[in-house]
């Protein structure tokens, strides 16, 4: 479905537990969260995609050095936009308006 909306499904995961020697499925998937998506009309190969994930925090993370330790750096205010991306990749994928 991501495709037919004009995104990219990058990559997923999916995390697994046992239950009493029973695999079974433990969080959730196709998220922002565990996944990254990348809008298709923009796609270029060999370079940072633009996306609909957190993606753009981890690369800044890494490009300001922090050591992964608490409490983490404060977050660039102008990144409250958060709030609109992902409701945007929704309606992309759904067609409908996160309210």
């Amino acid at each position: 479905m991501p495709s037919r909306a004009g995104i990219i499904l990058a990559d997923t995961k999916f995390e697994f537990g046992l239950i009493e020697e029973e695999l079974i499925w433990i969080d959730e998937a196709l998220t922002p969260d565990s996944s990254r998506f990348w809008p298709a009309a923009g796609y270029q190969p060999g370079r940072a995609q633009p996306s609909f994930d957190k993606q753009y925090v981890r690369d800044h993370l890494e490009r300001i050095g922090w050591n992964k330790q608490p409490p983490g750096p404060e977050l660039p205010r102008k990144w409250s936009r958060l709030h609109r991306i992902i409701p945007g990749s929704l309606s992309a994928v759904n067609g409908h308006e996160l309210k």
